[in-house]
């Protein structure tokens, strides 16, 4: 951890926050925008690689599957060099893949997809590491964390509207070279900041990689915890896979009408995440991050389970707002007790993390479409809804193992 920062139990405000931890917040947004510009695209892109765009769309997963092969992989080794080092490295991966991607034909657009699945899963864990890091109490710590992942939450809401305008004008290729150059540059300005920078932990050098994951284990709770967010990703990304049919087929709502449930569902993850992290950071919160994670996959448990049976508009749209706030209160829970939780182990814990959830994203759409198969939406109801049980319990679990401070 730096050496010089005080040592003070005092939280500061968000803004004050946020013009400390710039660096990290802007490398947070500008992650997501290679594979928001891919998504927004697709059609012109496919056209240009010359597949359909199932076929291109489909090369997405490559994503996940690097994400969580790299990130497993190099978890242990997280925390053996200097954050803003280790983050140089995932933008420079970024900024290459990204240009990758401008070329547009099938073989580049593999590479973007597994070299995107790859930096995010060295980027995200290390810059909410180093976030972290820049605080020496807990609360503060977790809070740090917890902006950082606010922030991304914001971004994949508003990265869409914000690269319409840009695209206009030099198209999807324009958007990824300048999403290749802005990464590039910060790469450098992360490098030319962490050098000289020790370790988080020199006592790492002597831990094995083996060992380095015997002592994530060794963290009490981590485990259910780390369950917890693969579970509830899954429940929550595979219920996303199929909102738009969802409300197409009992609503008959038109795709443009569905952006605003989009928009709905977004902005209610981001407040839900914002303020359940703001509030996990105060000295004494009334709700223990424990007893609220309990608390937030309960209440997903239920909006879940009710979702598909709604029978009005209304109340479907505010199940929708409930799923993303309390599976954002979870996400926010999660980080706070892992930052909380792992000391000097927080990059390699906050890194297998990430890829549990690059599992659950990809695992809870294809068990969602296996339901939905079988029962139609009542059996992806049901699915979705056993998912999030198993959570509930995990979450218990955590509870059930509290640590001292």
């Amino acid at each position: 951890m730096t050496q010089t920062q005080p040592v003070t139990t005092e939280v500061p405000g968000d803004l004050r926050m946020a013009k400390r931890l710039w660096p990290f917040l802007l490398a947070s947004t500008v992650s997501l925008i290679p594979f928001t510009v891919f998504g927004m695209y697709l059609v012109p892109i496919a056209d240009t690689a010359g597949g359909s765009v199932a076929e291109i769309g489909g090369l997405r997963g490559l994503g996940g599957l690097a994400a969580l092969a790299v990130g497993v992989l190099l978890a242990p080794l997280m925390d053996r060099a200097p954050r803003e080092l280790v983050a140089a490295g995932g933008l420079a991966l970024l900024g290459v893949s990204a240009a990758l991607g401008a070329v547009g034909n099938v073989f580049a657009l593999a590479a973007f997809c597994l070299l995107i699945g790859a930096s995010t899963s060295i980027l995200a864990p290390s810059i909410g590491a180093a976030a972290a890091d820049r605080f020496r109490s807990p609360a503060a710590a977790g809070r740090a964390a917890t902006l950082v992942s606010a922030t991304t939450s914001a971004m994949a809401m508003l990265a869409a509207p914000v690269l319409a305008g840009p695209g206009l004008v030099w198209g999807w290729r324009g958007n990824l070279l300048a999403a290749s150059a802005i990464s590039l540059v910060l790469s450098a300005a992360f490098f030319w900041r962490g050098r000289g920078r020790k370790a988080p932990s020199t006592s790492k050098e002597r831990v094995s990689y083996l060992a380095t994951y015997r002592e994530l284990a060794r963290i009490p709770g981590a485990l259910p915890l780390l369950a917890v967010a693969m579970l509830r990703t899954a429940a929550f990304m595979g219920y996303l896979a199929y909102l738009a049919a969802f409300y197409d087929e009992k609503f008959d709502l038109a795709p443009g009408w569905f952006a605003l449930v989009w928009s709905l569902s977004g902005a209610s993850f981001f407040l839900g995440n914002l303020f359940a992290g703001r509030y996990l950071a105060t000295a004494r919160p009334w709700i223990a991050p424990e007893r609220l994670l309990v608390v937030g996959i309960s209440v997903a448990l239920v909006a879940v389970s009710a979702f598909y049976f709604s029978p009005t508009l209304p109340l479907t749209l505010l199940l929708t707002a409930v799923m993303g706030a309390s599976h954002a209160t979870v996400a926010a829970c999660v980080t706070t007790l892992l930052v909380h939780r792992s000391g000097d182990l927080r990059g390699s814990a906050l890194s297998v993390n990430a890829a549990g959830m690059s599992l659950g994203t990809f695992a809870g759409a294809a068990v969602g479409g296996l339901g939905l198969g079988l029962g139609g939406y009542p059996g992806t109801a049901i699915t979705f809804a056993a998912i999030t049980l198993v959570a509930v319990v995990c979450a218990v679990r955590v509870q059930g193992r509290k640590i001292a401070g």
